[in-house]
């Protein structure tokens, strides 16, 4: 099924070490970053997991090497430092 859209150029402001992490994982499956943005958000509207256990084992990979220790818990606890 191929399904037309229509995408829009957005100013999305996402922490340094996330950014890479997703950027790297968007890599390693052969996609851009905004595809996997869309997925990670499509399966998460419906409460489905968007990823294997192969790709969660790539994501801790990618969390390691970013120094990404973070978990869904402390999303709502961030704050932005002032330069």
């Amino acid at each position: 099924m191929n399904t037309k859209i229509e995408r829009t150029q957005t100013g999305l402001r996402i922490e340094k070490r996330l950014l890479k992490v997703l950027k790297g994982l968007a890599e390693s499956l052969d996609m851009s970053l905004g595809d996997l943005i869309e997925g990670i958000v499509l399966h998460s509207f419906e409460n489905k997991s968007p990823f294997s256990d192969e790709t969660l084992a790539k994501i801790q990979q990618l969390k390691a090497v970013y120094e990404l220790d973070w978990t869904a818990g402390d999303s709502h606890k961030f704050k932005e430092t002032e330069e």
